[in-house]
């Protein structure tokens, strides 16, 4: 029960509302709220403040929270370790990607997963590569597909992806062969995760490039649709290119740029994590032309 009070705050925390917390939990809103008050009343001083818009945790519980997702995550792996003791496999698998272009692959291993330990509850989570190395770190996560990042995980390389520019269709470069990176200190800029470590502010802080940023978005597929408008010109990975609209030109970079792609994994999964990512190497060696990779 004790476990499942910490879950259930990081629940609220997460939703910012007790009755959201208990719909996805299955429990009344009364519960959850005797929950967090046992919580309270265990620790000392409140975990939240509770206002009309919803709630949201106090200082002393953002202090708290690193150590409340460590002890969940061992809590988790320790019934695990007892479930597959009994012969059965459960828990939870929680993974990250920073590229939509595995969607498919992972949805067809956790199909599989799935079919042989109905018990794992699987949580999928996207993000960029420095987040969600991050979340791993902070056992928000139990593996993740990212671009190299430096951590205390195991590092599974995988290959190569290629960062290439994205033009307008009717852009003056469109037709060559390559864009020299300098182009992105002249050319408008959509910059995709602004003002974080992602391997755009990687490859220009190596470049020592200070891009002409127009306009800022989260997420690839707006990116694409500004630079379908002519909006300006993006940087991306290989892999979040492919299946993009007509209407840009996709070209490498002069000189060829490149980030290293892996897994990264806790070093004390649990079994149930251990033989999901069994089974996702299987699927990468199975399937390793679903998107080019370079040696």
């Amino acid at each position: 029960m004790e476990l499942e009070r910490w879950r259930a705050l990081l629940c609220v925390i997460e939703l910012g509302s007790l009755s959201a917390a208990a719909e996805r939990l299955h429990y009344t809103a009364s519960g959850i709220s005797r929950m967090m008050a046992a919580l309270e009343q265990e620790v000392g001083f409140p975990l939240l403040h509770r206002r009309h818009e919803g709630v949201r945790p106090t200082s002393e519980c953002e202090a708290l929270l690193p150590s409340v997702r460590k002890f969940i995550f061992h809590g988790e792996n320790c019934l695990a370790r007892a479930a597959s003791i009994r012969g059965l496999e459960s828990g939870t698998v929680t993974i990250g990607t920073a590229y939509s272009a595995y969607y498919a692959l992972l949805a067809h291993v956790i199909a599989r997963f799935r079919q042989d330990y109905p018990g794992v509850l699987i949580q999928l989570r996207n993000g960029y590569s420095t987040q969600l190395a991050a979340m791993l770190e902070e056992r928000q996560l139990d593996l993740c597909i990212i671009s190299h990042r430096e951590g205390l995980f195991d590092w599974l390389p995988l290959g190569r992806d290629e960062l290439v520019a994205w033009l307008p269709a009717d852009h003056a470069d469109a037709d060559s062969d390559a864009v020299p990176v300098s182009i992105f200190g002249r050319a408008p800029y959509i910059e995709i995760f602004p003002g974080q470590d992602s391997d755009n502010a990687r490859l220009f802080r190596t470049c020592r490039i200070r891009p002409n940023t127009q306009f800022t978005t989260t997420d690839s597929h707006s990116a694409c649709a500004m630079v379908e408008a002519g909006l300006g010109i993006a940087l991306n990975n290989s892999l979040n290119s492919h299946e993009r609209g007509r209407r840009m030109s996709i070209l490498p970079l002069a000189p060829r740029q490149s980030v290293e792609i892996g897994i990264a994994a806790v070093r004390d999964a649990s079994p149930a994590v251990r033989i999901f990512l069994k089974a996702l190497l299987c699927a990468f060696e199975q399937k390793n032309d679903l998107v080019p990779m370079l040696s």
